[in-house]
């Protein structure tokens, strides 16, 4: 495994209400030289929420990406708050975003994402044993929740408004995890 560059300094370059700015300058082992910059995570990892019916069903919410300015179909997700778990953050999101709680979570992979440029981290968890409960969240308008034949995810992912790597990924782990258990 390569040596870690040095980290010879960090400095803050925009800080905003979701988003932090950092620079920081690296020194590689071979003495090499860079200046970066990434985003810094705000907090604990975020999560997402593969939940699985007794059908074997996925469940989607559709929700408006102001990235692409446009609605989408993927798992419910959100960020983990103050003083909450990975999995109590990830039945608290599936309340929120798709009115069900989790009897059965299960964390699959922490996953990064363009990690040369964000520090941000979501687990991956698979929900099961799933019964009816809301609870209100922060979402600016109600979320259309649709399920989906977990064996039918080749067909789902070829969708246009599934693009999201995170769902993506988290729908196979998801998969090969409960064709394991079987």
């Amino acid at each position: 495994m390569p040596e870690l560059p040095q980290i010879l300094t960090r400095r803050p370059v925009c800080n905003g209400r979701l988003f932090k700015v950092e620079a920081a300058d690296i020194r590689f082992s071979n003495g090499e030289e860079r200046e970066y910059e990434y985003l810094r995570s705000n907090g604990p990892a975020a999560v997402i929420v593969a939940a699985i019916t007794d059908d074997d069903e996925v469940i989607l919410i559709q929700e408006y990406g102001i990235g692409i300015h446009g609605y989408e179909w993927g798992l419910p997700k959100g960020r983990v708050d103050q003083g909450e778990s990975h999995i109590e953050a990830a039945n608290r999101e599936l309340k929120e975003e798709a009115g069900f709680g989790a009897r059965e979570l299960t964390l699959l992979k922490c996953m990064t994402q363009s990690p040369n440029y964000m520090q941000h981290k979501t687990q991956i968890v698979l929900a099961q044993g799933l019964y009816a409960e809301s609870l209100e969240g922060d979402e600016p308008e109600p979320l259309a929740v649709q399920t989906f034949k977990l064996d039918d995810i080749g067909e789902l992912v070829a969708r246009a408004d599934i693009t999201e790597a995170r769902t993506i990924a988290a729908l196979y782990l998801a998969r090969d995890y409960v064709r394991s258990q079987k």
